[in-house]
């Protein structure tokens, strides 16, 4: 642990030293989520997101065994075996919603966690490996869902199936080999159905194991802040528990009510309807979507659609190909955000023109999700085509420039500093007349 004064694991009770003494168990914990664990004393509620992604990791996996146990692999019966589940089996609907409404929210969360890190810059040195980690685990994410929404065996499973894996065609010489590996043959079918279960049923483990190494990272360096500045001493940080677990108890109680709500009031809200018809190779639905989570990676493949030609004389790279590169790419260039930004400044929080890219940042994404549900027609090809130009050239132009030239605002001497200050300013500003003070003066009668 980097904390010297970190408070180290001594048991009283003769049983646990004895387990202890074996099993450094009870040790581990207390040093990774316990008193013994400081954390900076000013994290705010987006650090809580962390907490709440492993919390919908182990809902995703719980629902996960079980719904396995009912379900059957096999392009006849996996329709109706997902019917009958919801039909026949106790509780089988709570599963089932609390599983497919769980996918969304564990991107939810994942997402404003990754948003997090980008704005407060914990992707900066030290921590580069676990913000590198992270995108591991985004990218285990992305294949999970996208096999676990071909099990259902409806219509837009069928086609989601198809669409997706036709893109790895476009990849010359070994694009189509890697497309029937995929798939199992030339058509999605029962090899791909096999295939694409196991992996799912194994994938959210690999998962469990990323995160293992993400948290053992986190806790070489420590936990970045809202400040960016390092901490100086024990003044700077508060044991995570019982201070962060409260706070993340919290965060936790807000994140199942509306995780309840949904699965309760709105569980079909986030789905598609079309895959609540059972899959047909010969009946093409109208628009074929990938789920909310994938839109804006979609919307990127979509957007182009010219192919790259020596002055309209022979084609070199063709618009297909064009869109799965910068699909790809659109993921893998997070993982070099960490040298792409070369500011001191961690936190965003002083870095007044980093703010201002970073909200037009989060407005194309939105922008590219809402393009992605949309169909390939104008205006949204048009608006996907700006929005996916925006998205690469913030990272490789407006990013660089950035760090080169923005002067940062004064940073505060130490996290202590910071809080204190925050607290002089709020104390200053609520004794002003006319800011409802306690100690405001009142009108003589």
């Amino acid at each position: 642990m980097s904390f010297p004064w970190a408070k180290h694991y001594e048991p009283k009770n003769p049983a646990m030293r004895w387990i202890d003494e074996r099993l450094p168990l009870p040790r581990l914990v207390y040093s990774a989520v316990g008193a013994g664990y400081p954390v900076p004393r000013n994290l705010n509620y987006f650090w809580n997101f962390g907490v709440l992604a492993g919390v919908a990791l182990v809902v995703q996996i719980i629902t996960g065994v079980i719904l396995a146990m009912h379900y059957t692999a096999n392009i006849d019966t996996a329709f109706n075996s997902v019917e009958a589940i919801m039909r026949d089996v106790n509780s089988g609907w709570l599963m089932r919603y609390a599983h497919a409404n769980g996918a969304s929210f564990f991107f939810i969360v994942v997402y404003i966690h990754i948003f997090r890190g980008l704005f407060y810059g914990s992707y900066k040195a030290p921590r580069e490996m676990i913000w590198l980690l992270g995108l591991v685990i985004f990218l285990l994410m992305m294949a999970t869902a996208f096999m676990g929404y071909v099990l259902p065996w409806g219509q837009m499973s069928f086609w989601g199936a198809q669409v997706i894996t036709g893109f790895f065609s476009a990849i010359p010489v070994v694009g189509e080999p890697i497309r029937q590996w995929l798939l199992g043959g030339f058509v999605p079918d029962q090899a791909t159905l096999n295939r694409f279960f196991s992996l799912h049923y194994l994938l959210p483990f690999v998962i469990a194991g990323t995160i293992i190494l993400h948290i053992w990272a986190l806790h070489i360096p420590g936990s970045n802040n809202p400040t960016g500045v390092s901490v100086k001493g024990p003044q700077d940080t508060v044991p995570f528990h019982p201070y962060y677990t409260a706070k993340d108890g919290f965060g936790l109680g807000v994140f199942l009510i509306l995780f309840s709500f949904m699965v309760f009031f709105l569980p079909n809200a986030l789905g598609h309807a079309d895959n609540y018809i059972a899959a047909n190779p010969l009946s093409t639905p109208a628009h074929i979507v990938p789920e909310w989570y994938f839109w804006p990676f979609y919307a990127i493949l979509r957007a182009f659609t010219v192919d790259l030609s020596f002055f309209g004389l022979f084609t070199i790279v063709e618009a297909k190909l064009l869109g799965v590169i910068a699909m790809f790419a659109s993921i893998l260039i997070l993982f070099f955000l960490p040298w792409l930004d070369n500011s001191p400044v961690r936190s965003g929080n002083y870095r007044p023109k980093f703010k201002i890219a970073f909200i037009i940042l989060v407005l194309d994404v939105l922008v590219l999700g809402f393009c992605g549900q949309m169909p390939a027609e104008e205006p949204w090809v048009m608006l996907s085509q700006l929005a996916a130009a925006y998205y690469f050239a913030h990272f490789l132009i407006v990013l660089p420039l950035i760090s080169h030239f923005e002067k940062p605002l004064p940073l505060p001497g130490s996290i202590t500093e910071a809080v204190l200050n925050k607290h002089r300013i709020k104390g200053e500003r609520d004794a002003l007349p006319g800011m409802g003070s306690a100690t405001q003066p009142q009108p003589a009668e």
